[in-house]
Formats: C-alpha cells, structure tokens, sequence
C-alpha cells in the first residue's frame, strides 16, 4: 500500500491521536512507575519506623520488668548512698563519729580522689559507670578484735559501701603500763554507681 502527500491530510488526525496516545501511555508508564518506587521507599520507611517503634516498646517492657525485679535492691542502695555522687562529707562525718566511741585507740585515714573502678575480671555494669574513691586507714591497736569491731561498726553506721581489700598487722611498742600495741595499715576504697545518662 502507497502513501502519497495528498493522503496526509486525510490521515493526520489519525498519526496525532496516535502520537498523542503513544506520548500519554509512555507519561502514564513512567508515572507509575515513579509512584511505584515512590510507594516502595515509603513501605521501607514505615517498616523501618515500625522496627523502630517495637523495639522501644520491647525496651520499655523489659525495663518495666527490671524495675519491678530489682526495685527493692535499687532502692536499698540509694538508701545506703551508693548510687549517686560520691558522698566524701558524710564519710569524714561517719568517722569523726566512729572515733568519738573510742572503738580502737587511735585511727588515721586519707581518701583519694574518685576515678573509674577497674573490675578484674571485667564485669558489666549495666546502666552504671562505677566509681571508688580509695582509702587507707591506720590503726593503733590494744588487740585484733578492736579491728574486727571498728569495721562492723564502719559497715553498720556509715552509708556507702567500703571494700576493704587487705590489711598488714605489726607489733608496736609497749606503752606505759608494759602492754605491747599493734599497728595495723587497711586498704580499701568506696563504692559509688553512678548513672550513665547523668552528666559527669
């Protein structure tokens, strides 16, 4: 079949909508196809905010169930000053008090500045960064027990917790009535949690 220029015009409105429908099935294809990737990213994105969304809610729950878990023990050490900042005032308070019951002849102490305490083996604190605070104590003694009764005392009245890590004994001189002393050097240092989202 032969085309000649006198048949265009007869056909032309024919080759527009043609080229028209052509144009609006390709604006169409590449619409959908647009919004198609469009709707995958948004599936994505509202599967990922999804996950999100549950495993807070997983946190939360599990954190609702520690609190009701261990609520007693976190409130016994808050009680006993343990959680917290370190509480260096009341442990010089504790002592003075702890001397005027003359529970050993004479005692001495010094407490360093706080830093992190390195467990050995390393352990996991959780939400906490634990803290010590060293201290050495020095003792005049009459006998050994004065030691063992000065630190149940020390447990007893004073808030914290002192972990005492060793202590060396020696034999001092004899006093005016002829019975021999001892001396006594205690290592140790407090224990102090504190929470990791608290400011430093």
């Amino acid at each position: 079949m032969k085309f000649f220029k006198t048949d265009f015009p007869l056909i032309r409105r024919s080759v527009l909508m043609a080229c028209a429908s052509a144009l609006s099935g390709i604006t169409v294809l590449y619409g959908s196809s647009q919004y198609a990737e469009h709707a995958q990213e948004s599936r994505h994105n509202a599967q990922r905010l999804l996950n999100e969304a549950q495993n807070r809610l997983a946190a939360t729950r599990q954190d609702q169930e520690n609190m009701l878990v261990y609520s007693g023990e976190y409130g016994a050490l808050e009680e006993h000053k343990i959680i917290g900042d370190e509480q260096r005032l009341d442990w010089v308070e504790g002592f003075e008090k702890l001397r005027q019951q003359n529970l050993v002849t004479d005692f001495r102490y010094n407490i360093a500045p706080q830093k992190n305490y390195a467990a050995i083996p390393v352990a996991n604190s959780g939400n906490f960064h634990v803290r010590y605070s060293e201290m050495k104590l020095h003792f005049d003694l009459l006998h050994e027990a004065q030691l063992l009764n000065f630190f149940d005392a020390l447990r007893s009245q004073v808030k914290g917790r002192y972990q005492l890590e060793s202590c060396t004994l020696q034999r001092g001189t004899a006093d005016s009535n002829n019975s021999s002393r001892l001396k006594a050097e205690c290592s140790g240092g407090w224990i102090t949690l504190k929470n990791r989202s608290t400011p430093q």
